[in-house]
């Protein structure tokens, strides 16, 4: 495995991980599903381009393109969450309210 293999898998990980264990607020959430968004464009893009391959250029821009989909939906719910309940903890929703 290269040194960029490894720096872009690990980071990938440890966003993996901030999501896993760290789940108190939803804006910790967000940002760790962020990291990981943009540690796989930077990886596909370094893919598309070492591999030289015309068919797989476009890709990165529809990755990057869903990864602000999801943003702007986390962050509408993020705001949504906070007036409606007052706070970002995540184990103050519950799911079995209206």
């Amino acid at each position: 495995m290269t040194p960029v293999h490894f720096t872009f898998s690990s980071a990938f990980m440890l966003g993996l991980a901030g999501l896993a264990f760290h789940r108190t607020h939803l804006l910790s959430a967000l940002l760790c599903l962020e990291g990981m968004m943009l540690s796989l464009f930077i990886a596909l893009t370094l893919w598309a381009l070492q591999t030289g391959a015309l068919g797989f250029s476009p890709s990165p821009l529809i990755l990057l393109a869903f990864s602000a989909c999801e943003a702007s939906a986390g962050l509408a719910l993020l705001v949504a969450t906070a007036r409606t309940h007052g706070t970002d903890h995540l184990q103050s929703l519950n799911l079995l309210q209206c």
